[in-house]
């Protein structure tokens, strides 16, 4: 004991907290170099006019609204069911860190109209500044991405077609700044059906002009949006997609009662909700045809896949970061941990395996393949999970603590392979692409013309005859491996595409031909133990984090 009392070792620089800066705090634009590729090549002449709002977004993310994710996860939404009289307002309040959050992310809304004008005006690819928005948003808060960008092209879109002129200009005004500008919600889900259409309760029956919407939605995310689609059974016993506001026309209070709001996992900073429409006044977003509306819907909610996967690469992304940050100061065994050869394979693997993700949703928001939002969103998703749980593991028992970020990044992550259609969904709207749209065609002309190396190419010509195979006997039950097979090639073509850019090719075409030799060659008696992926970690670093 008089050791410890009076000869104490001397360990305070292995306890140097200041040693331990995670992700937040830093420009995460500046510590980004794949990201500046991305931006280098979509963008061409307009990037640097667009580097300048790329710097302070990312010092906006990666400083205010990373630190507000964290508050709003510890003091999320809450609902104000009754007021003073005992009526029923179903109010939801947002946390003050969630305003603060919401407004820096608003000042630099790269989707707003203004900003996208002058995108146009300086040459610089909108859906590319918009997808680097979300990408950079994501990584602080996926439950923002949600809740700001939950079904507000599918609203705006909708009405634009289908609702009447004052309702209409309503709309407008709500999203006056772009579609994350108002809140909106997708309510679907039910408690008898999920996925399930054909079990959907929810009834409407015409009201003059309007309709009157009668039934129970079981999970709305964003419930304190500001205007609703909403999916309910016509008198004919046709589903058709439905547009509910706050208000009615004549400014009452619309028959809109939210329940309670979910207890989750995660993703806490956006509201979801037990909502009950009792007579609610709303208008059909939908023509006279059979299923006309529906079909509309259906597409936009493949662009909304596009967002859940980026939100899968979000976490994905800072998951990575947090790792390398944590395995650089952290010291095991007389050395840091990113020196160590198991470490160094791990960290090099999920370099790789996030930069495969990256270029695939990139590709699909600037390509919009029919095919790309399930096929991406299927690898993507689950990338989100499986990142967040390897930096929990690089961070041992800390990361299993809640003051560190990566926990929450855990619960946040679960969600993404449920929202928008979980795997086996996925898998049946690729089976309706290709059966009804002959999507794989054009989407095997993509990977013919990005693959370069002679495996990848040989690869592209396997999946266009095991996609021929299944046309020939279209088994439900062979879908899954035939869409991983469809993703594997997809990202490696595209990694090997990136490697011709002009842009870091070198290191590119090493993350490719890592990828490649992981995912499409054939496994021979070594198992893989011949990888070299810890031998190039350094190289790998280099592009990864700045």
């Amino acid at each position: 004991m008089g050791r410890y009392l009076n000869e104490p070792f001397d360990n305070s620089d292995r306890y140097a907290t200041e040693r331990y800066q995670g992700a937040a705090g830093r420009d995460w634009w500046a510590i980004d170099p794949t990201l500046q590729l991305l931006m280098r090549h979509h963008l061409g002449d307009g990037y640097a006019w667009a580097e300048p709002y790329l710097r302070r977004l990312g010092v906006v993310t990666g400083g205010v609204v990373a630190e507000c994710a964290e508050e709003t996860d510890r003091n999320p939404p809450r609902l104000e069911k009754y007021d003073k009289w005992g009526r029923d307002v179903s109010q939801v309040v947002m946390p003050p860190s969630f305003h603060t959050a919401r407004a820096a992310m608003m000042a630099d809304n790269f989707l707003a109209p203004a900003f996208v004008k002058e995108a146009l005006d300086h040459g610089a690819n909108p859906a590319a500044l918009g997808a680097a928005w979300t990408y950079l948003l994501n990584q602080a808060d996926i439950g923002m991405g949600c809740a700001l960008g939950t079904g507000g092209d599918m609203v705006v879109q909708l009405a634009e077609k289908h609702a009447p002129a004052d309702v209409r200009d309503r709309v407008r005004e709500i999203f006056a700044n772009g579609f994350y500008s108002g809140e909106a919600a997708q309510m679907f889900t039910e408690r008898t059906g999920g996925s399930d259409l054909a079990a959907l309760e929810t009834t409407a029956v015409p009201d003059g002009e309007a309709w009157r919407l009668d039934g129970f939605k079981w999970f709305a995310s964003n419930a304190n949006g500001s205007a609703f689609v909403v999916l309910a059974r016509l008198p004919s016993e046709e589903v058709k997609p439905f547009l509910v506001l706050w208000e009615r026309r004549d400014g009452a209070r619309n028959g809109v009662r939210i329940r309670r709001l979910k207890d989750k996992l995660g993703t806490r900073s956006v509201a979801s909700a037990e909502v009950e429409f009792t007579g609610a006044e709303a208008f059909l977003l939908s023509g006279s045809g059979s299923g006309s509306g529906l079909g509309t819907m259906m597409k936009l909610t493949n662009a909304s896949r596009l967002g859940v996967s980026m939100m899968g690469v979000g976490v994905a992304r800072r998951a990575l970061v947090e790792a390398i940050c944590y395995a650089r100061a952290r010291e095991a065994f007389g050395k840091p941990l990113i020196a160590q050869p198991l470490m160094r394979r791990k960290l090099a693997e999920l370099i790789v395996e996030v930069e495969a993700a990256q270029a695939m949703v990139f590709d699909g928001l600037v390509n919009r393949l029919r095919l790309g939002p399930a096929v991406i969103k299927l690898r993507t998703a689950r990338l989100g999970v499986t990142a967040a749980s390897d930096a929990i593991e690089v961070h041992g028992g800390n990361g299993y603590i809640e003051q560190w970020p990566v926990a929450r990044l855990l619960r946040d992550a679960q969600v993404n392979p449920i929202w928008e259609g979980g795997d086996n969904i996925l898998c049946l709207d690729v089976r309706r692409a290709m059966l009804n749209e002959q999507a794989h065609l054009p989407f095997l002309d993509r990977l013919r013309g990005a693959a370069t190396s002679p495996l990848t190419q040989e690869r592209v010509e396997d999946l266009a005859k095991a996609i021929e195979a299944w046309h020939g006997a279209p088994d439900e039950a062979r879908l899954y491996p035939l869409a991983q097979f469809m993703a594997d090639v997809y990202a490696a073509a595209l990694l090997e595409e990136q490697a011709t850019w002009g842009i870091d090719d070198e290191r590119k075409a090493l993350v490719a031909r890592l990828y490649a030799e992981a995912h499409l060659a054939e496994r021979g008696p070594l198992r893989g133990l011949d990888a070299p992926y810890a031998d190039h970690l350094d190289a790998l670093l280099a592009g990864a984090i700045a």
